[in-house]
């Protein structure tokens, strides 16, 4: 094997795990495309009800990811990751096939075993692939699949819904992920840890390597601001385009699009320019990858604020370009700051144990919240929570970044 067959093996493990973080993203969002049209479909949900298939997923998913950290942790990640594609996939798909809410509720929430292996696998293999110097651009390319694959979800959704309707829209996002699938079987397995770390890994029982990263305070704050950013972001990912159609007047076809625009756009400059400054700050500060998330975090409130209640489209739509560019820009930064304050040999377990924490304190529970506020006096009313927990997860980030310095 030549000197650069490593480089490119880290490289061809990147593209393939960014393309299935786009169609993980893709699969997650095509449901907030279709709200108004399910609320309109013979299942009649309420938008409480409609909240709920988001937190169907997010509950499953954050249920069963600590099991896939012990086993990413411990065995073949490839094959796992196989198997997750092709189950979120299948499972996708199934949601076009549902004749009762109940159906359509479990097939998401079964969406959710699926995307928790990759969620958790998917991050700690790339840890591996790649040197900590470079690990802020590493997750800035592989974290842009995140609006790139969310726009995509809206964009698709959307022009499948209203052309072929909603099942459709399942269907068509789904079934693609069965041949996707098969790419993870050519990923290169690669461990970084030595063989004794790896050995006392294997015999200790979960629960213990859980309870180590419970104890790891710089662990818990960075965990902390995470779950205030998700509960905002989570929310706002589900319901954005139910807000432009009903607090502001766009049809429902353009306001999936213009929103799906917004994202892919804000989302792959916020994301890379997240991911660069860390990289570059971080010689001179080693808290660079925190400082980033608190400060870019805590100026996104206020531009947040103005999007939800200017409504003139010339005010409203900047601010929500410019609160998603701030937004964007955590998502390398943050997974970089949890993979470096754990050891190597809880890589897996640590992005799970995240992707608990941060679904059941984010959002599991905001999206229902807001759709129950919004029965009783209106979405727009319903989004003006979001601001004080955006400002919330900036502010913890910074604390953060400083009880590290001490």
């Amino acid at each position: 094997m030549s000197r650069d067959a490593p480089v490119r093996l880290a490289g061809f493990g990147l593209a393939v795990l960014t393309l299935l973080n786009l169609f993980n993203y893709l699969d997650r969002f095509v449901v907030a495309s279709i709200v108004e049209s399910l609320k309109k479909s013979e299942l009649a949900p309420t938008d409480a009800q409609l909240g709920g298939l988001a937190s169907a997923f997010l509950i499953v998913y954050m249920l069963t990811s600590p099991v896939f950290g012990v086993l990413g942790d411990r065995g073949s990640r490839p094959r796992l990751l196989a198997g997750a594609v092709a189950l979120w996939s299948v499972t996708t798909a199934l949601g076009g096939l549902a004749r009762s809410f109940t159906g359509l509720f479990a097939s998401r929430a079964a969406v959710g075993v699926g995307e928790a292996a990759y969620g958790s696998i998917a991050p700690a293999l790339l840890a591996d692939y790649f040197p900590d110097r470079v690990r802020g651009r590493v997750y800035a390319v592989f974290f842009a699949a995140i609006p790139v694959g969310a726009a995509a979800g809206y964009i698709l959704g959307g022009l499948v819904d209203q052309r072929w309707g909603w099942r459709a829209a399942f269907l068509i996002a789904g079934l693609p992920g069965l041949l996707l699938a098969l790419l993870c079987f050519a990923l290169p397995e690669t461990r970084t840890r030595d063989a004794s770390s790896a050995s006392a890994a294997s015999r200790a029982r979960p629960g213990r390597g859980y309870g180590s990263l419970l104890r790891n305070a710089a662990y818990r704050r960075i965990i902390a601001g995470y779950a205030a950013y998700t509960f905002a972001l989570g929310a706002l990912a589900f319901w954005t385009p139910a807000f432009l159609v009903r607090a502001r007047g766009v049809p429902a076809s353009q306001a999936t699009v213009q929103f799906g625009l917004i994202a892919v756009g804000t989302g792959f400059a916020g994301t890379f320019a997240g991911g660069w400054l860390a990289d570059r700050l971080r010689p001179r500060r080693p808290q660079a990858d925190l400082l980033v998330c608190g400060w870019a975090t805590l100026a996104a409130a206020p531009a947040a604020l103005v999007a939800f209640l200017a409504p003139e489209p010339a005010v409203y739509l900047p601010a929500i370009v410019v609160a998603e560019l701030l937004l964007f820009a955590s998502t390398g930064p943050v997974n970089s700051a949890t993979i470096g304050a754990v050891a190597t040999s809880q890589r897996a377990s640590a992005m799970a144990l995240q992707i608990f924490a941060i679904h059941l304190f984010g959002d599991v529970p905001s999206p229902p919240l807001l759709g129950a506020i919004s029965d009783r006096t209106s979405l727009q009313t319903a989004f003006l929570i979001l601001p004080v927990a955006i400002g919330v997860a900036g502010a913890i980030w910074l604390w953060a970044a400083r009880r590290a310095k001490d």
